[in-house]
C-alpha cells in the first residue's frame, strides 16, 4: 500500500475532518439514542440538506441555508413536542415530510446540472477545505464543552424530564439546546458525509456504545471512539478500493454496531431475565 497519499493536503484535511466530525456526531448520537427519538436525526439531516439546496438555487452559501433550515426545524419540533397533543415522533414525522418535499422541490428548481446537489446528497470528505475543518472544530468544541458543563442537567432531562423540571432544572431549555446542537452538528458535517447519510453516523456509534455499557459517561466516550474509528477506517477502505468515502464511513459504522450488538453483555442479561418467565408459561 502506497502511504504517500497521506502526505497530501486533501487527505490530511479528510483525516482531521473525520476525527472532528466523528466526535461531534457520535456525541449528539448519545442524546438521540437515550431520548428514544432517532427520527430527530433523520428530520434535521433532511432539513439541512433542503437548506443547502435552497442556497445553491438562490446563489448564497449552502451552509448558511443548511444551518437556517435545520435550526428552524429544531425551533418547530420543540414546541410541537411540548404543547401539541401529537406524539413527539408524529410531530417530527410531519416536519420530516415537509423538509423532504422542500429538498426535492429546490433540487427540481435548480437550473443546469445537479452536481452540487449530488455532492451534498452523498458527501465528499476528500474535498473538505480548511474552512470546513474550522467549522467542524468549532462545533466539536461547542458540543463537548456544553456536555461537560451541563452534564448533570442533561442527564436529568434525558432520563426523567418531568422530575428534572420539578427540582428546578430548565429541562425545556436543555432540550432545545440539544436540538440546536444536533442541527449545528449536522450542518457542519453535511459536506463531508452527505444529507442522506449523516443520520447513520449520528446513530450507529452511539447505538454501538449503548450495547456495551450502562454508564452514560462511558457511553459518550465509547461513542466518540467508534465515530472516529468509523471515519478513519472508512477513509482507508475508500482509498484502497476506490469507493465513495461517505458511504464507506457509514457502512463501517454499521459494521461496528453489529459487532457491538453481537458481543453485548446486555443480551445475556435479557436472556437471564426472560428465563423465569418462560419457565412459568410452560
Amino acid at each position: 500500500m502506497d502511504l504517500s497519499i497521506f502526505g497530501y493536503q486533501f487527505m490530511q484535511n479528510a483525516i482531521l475532518s473525520s476525527f472532528l466530525g466523528g466526535i461531534a456526531c457520535a456525541t449528539i448520537g448519545v442524546f438521540v439514542v437515550l431520548m428514544h427519538m432517532p427520527f430527530i436525526g433523520v428530520c434535521m439531516s433532511h432539513a439541512a440538506f433542503a437548506g443547502a439546496l435552497l442556497g445553491l438555487w438562490l446563489g448564497f452559501n449552502p451552509l448558511i441555508g443548511a444551518f437556517a433550515l435545520s435550526l428552524s426545524s429544531a425551533a418547530i419540533i420543540g414546541p410541537l413536542a411540548d404543547r401539541g397533543e401529537l406524539n413527539p415522533e408524529t410531530s417530527v414525522g410531519v416536519i420530516f415530510s415537509l423538509m423532504l418535499g422542500l429538498a426535492f422541490l429546490f433540487m427540481g428548481l435548480m437550473p443546469g446540472t445537479k452536481s452540487g446537489a449530488l455532492e451534498l446528497l452523498w458527501g465528499s470528505i476528500l474535498t473538505n477545505t480548511r474552512g470546513d475543518i474550522i467549522l467542524l472544530g468549532i462545533v466539536a468544541v461547542l458540543v463537548i464543552g456544553l456536555v461537560s458543563l451541563f452534564y448533570k442537567e442533561i442527564q436529568a432531562t434525558i432520563f426523567h424530564r418531568d422530575m428534572a423540571i420539578s427540582v428546578g432544572i430548565p429541562a425545556t431549555l436543555v432540550l432545545y439546546c440539544i436540538l440546536f446542537l444536533t442541527g449545528a452538528t449536522i450542518t457542519a458535517t453535511l459536506r463531508s458525509i452527505g444529507g442522506m447519510l449523516i443520520f447513520s453516523l449520528i446513530l450507529n456509534p452511539a447505538a454501538a456504545a449503548y450495547q456495551l455499557t450502562y454508564n452514560m459517561k462511558r457511553m459518550f466516550l465509547l461513542s466518540a471512539v467508534f465515530g472516529v474509528i468509523s471515519g478513519w477506517t472508512g477513509l482507508l477502505f475508500s482509498y484502497l478500493f476506490n469507493i465513495p468515502s461517505g458511504a464507506t464511513i457509514v457502512v463501517t459504522s454499521s459494521v461496528i454496531f453489529l459487532i457491538a450488538a453481537a458481543f453485548s453483555p446486555k443480551r445475556k442479561v435479557k436472556k437471564w431475565q426472560q428465563k423465569p418467565v418462560m419457565e412459568e408459561t410452560q
